[in-house]
């Protein structure tokens, strides 16, 4: 039976299954900034990749065809290009635009965006990232026009949007955003490249700094499981000494052995072993390539990498939207040429 799209306002805290994630930013290598991202859940999220022309007319009240934000909407025409991976057709959970912005949600199950500020513009969570694609050219101007903007909290496919928000752009910028008692919390700052999930930011940097990777070896005990404690700091270790590539070949190559390192096998329990535990394998990973525009996408349920580069669609002559859904044996490599044109439902 199909499944029915539901999105309703949430107010409070909701605790729901985890969206368990990572995010590694490598802003040190001269051929360029990369970041890489794995994303983990129970189930299919029907990702689709979009290209997503300037001029769109969007409206942040909307989760899919339902308003979830009835006072003081936030509405916007796209100023920028991007393309962006669409989750459940409702949103976006991860992209980078034209000008060299990359954004990514992960989850945070203690996110708190607090009673509704009328005062403040309100965005639907899942639109929250598509925004700042939208009309931000880097992460000083997409934590400006944040100011005035409240996420609000939906329900997509029973799962609560309880996540946080990572940005990067090609100077090597990075901004964590994270909803906590509902007010924002920001680091802000080159040195904040590794973001997975539970605790809040904070704590997981308290935890990094009791252990030291300094002398690093053989026999250096990493954490090896699949917690969000572990994983965070698996890809501080790995990212710490990665080696100056020759080619952007090698650097892709890099990040994405990075990034696989700190996914997530099928079958992985999370919780406890027995009958019902709750499984989040990895999904997908996705490679943003932010000095030179290509997006990078590999589906976890076929053995192949594609990508697909802004250049091929050059903003000032691809003026409607164009889509690719991921899963055929025959996406692989430069796969430009097979968006076709469609809609997005957001």
């Amino acid at each position: 039976m199909k499944r029915t799209l539901t999105c309703v306002l949430i107010t409070g805290l909701l605790a729901s299954g985890s969206l368990a994630c990572t995010r590694i930013l490598w802003n040190e290598s001269r051929f360029g900034v990369l970041v890489a991202r794995s994303m983990d859940w129970p189930e299919s999220t029907q990702p689709v990749l979009w290209f997503l022309p300037r001029g769109m007319e969007r409206d942040g009240s909307k989760c899919g065809t339902e308003t979830v934000v009835k006072d003081n909407p936030l509405r916007w025409s796209s100023k920028y290009a991007s393309l962006a991976v669409g989750i459940y057709g409702v949103g976006t959970v991860d992209g980078m635009n034209e000008k060299g912005l990359g954004g990514h949600l992960l989850y945070l199950e203690k996110t708190s965006f607090g009673q509704r500020d009328s005062k403040k513009k309100g965005v639907s969570a899942i639109l929250w990232l598509q925004y700042v694609l939208d009309q931000a050219s880097n992460v000083k101007e997409a934590l400006d026009l944040l100011q005035n903007v409240q996420p609000i909290m939906i329900q997509a496919h029973g799962h609560d949007s309880t996540i946080h928000l990572a940005l990067e752009d090609k100077s090597g910028a990075s901004a964590i955003i994270e909803y906590l008692d509902g007010k924002p919390k920001i680091h802000r700052g080159r040195q904040f490249t590794i973001m997975t999930n539970d605790p809040p930011y904070d704590e997981q940097l308290a935890m990094l700094a009791k252990v030291d990777f300094t002398q690093p070896g053989q026999d250096t005990p990493v954490p090896g499981n699949i917690s969000p404690q572990d994983r965070f700091q698996r890809a501080a270790y790995f990212s710490r000494f990665f080696p100056e590539p020759t080619n952007m070949q090698q650097a892709f190559a890099t990040i994405l052995a990075a990034i696989r390192s700190v996914s997530v096998p099928f079958g992985t329990p999370y919780n406890k072993l027995g009958d019902g535990f709750p499984v989040y394998n990895t999904e997908y990973r996705t490679v943003c390539d932010l000095t030179h525009g290509v997006y990078g996408f590999e589906l976890t349920t076929t053995p192949n990498f594609f990508w697909v580069e802004l250049a091929d669609f050059p903003p000032e002559k691809t003026t409607s939207p164009r889509c690719l859904t991921p899963g055929r044996l025959d996406i692989a490599g430069d796969v430009s040429s097979q968006f076709k044109p469609a809609h997005p439902p957001f």
